[in-house]
């Protein structure tokens, strides 16, 4: 005896029409926007407009504990903050697909920008990881973004160089997470301070709190920025990341 199922195949979950996910785009484009020229007004400005003695330690918390390095230390600092707010002002327009297609050669010069900033701010920051004022934390946190910072960049660089488009906005799309490493960084300390003042309740402790809401932030303003990055790029079918270059491999078996 034959019985027929009447059971229906599962249905797919219906995917977002194209114009929603536009729409997601702009508002996810004009939030990073607008946050990344909000940090670059509040704290980045600030740090501009005298000497480090001089600033208010309230719109520029670090001008103090830097004060007392090295001149060295102290210009890269300025250096630091200079080419991190490069950056963050030119990345989001980089990212403008409308812009890309209708003036690439804009598109071109705004990268070159971008990616000096990137560059000497990426530099400077390495020499200020040692002074830091979170400690060894601090120097390995911010250390190994500085150093990624730099090296993402390149690698968007070369890719670019090399004609590789697709890689090249892999890579320009993991560097700009790191850059917004900025935004997140204010972000995370004012959630992670504000946790502990409603732990703590009337015994809050805001110099401490604020000390060990920076030591998390060290690690914690950038990496998640990655991971959401990487998902970023796989979802739009661009090449994933790789720890070992298939084209050396290839020459290695070769060799």
């Amino acid at each position: 005896m034959t019985t027929l199922s009447t059971d229906a195949p599962p249905s797919r979950a219906p995917r977002p029409s194209r114009r929603r996910r536009r729409t997601t785009g702009r508002i996810g484009w004009v939030a990073v926007l607008l946050t990344s020229l909000t940090i670059v007004a509040y704290s980045a400005v600030p740090y501009l407009m005298g000497s480090l003695e001089q600033l208010d330690p309230d719109r520029a918390p670090l001008a103090s504990a830097y004060a007392q390095t090295p001149a060295a230390v102290q210009i890269a600092l300025v250096v630091h903050v200079v080419g991190a707010a490069v950056a963050l002002v030119v990345g989001p327009f980089q990212f403008w697909a409308s812009s890309r297609r209708r003036f690439p050669g804009l598109h071109r010069w705004l990268g070159r920008t971008y990616l000096v900033g990137v560059g000497v701010g990426g530099i400077a920051s390495l020499v200020m990881a040692p002074y830091n004022t979170a400690g060894m934390v601090g120097f390995l946190g911010f250390g190994t973004l500085g150093v990624l910072w730099v090296w993402t960049g390149w690698r968007a660089y070369r890719a670019i160089r090399a004609g590789d488009v697709r890689s090249h906005q892999a890579w320009m799309i993991r560097n700009f997470s790191l850059t917004f490493a900025a935004v997140m960084l204010r972000s995370w300390t004012g959630s992670l301070v504000a946790a502990q003042a409603f732990a703590a309740g009337d015994a809050f402790d805001f110099d401490a709190a604020f000390t060990n809401a920076y030591a998390a932030v060290t690690f914690l303003a950038w990496v998640p920025n990655l991971v959401v990055a990487e998902w970023m790029i796989r979802r739009r079918g661009l090449p994933g990341l790789r720890i070992v270059d298939p084209q050396a491999a290839q020459l290695d078996e070769r060799r």
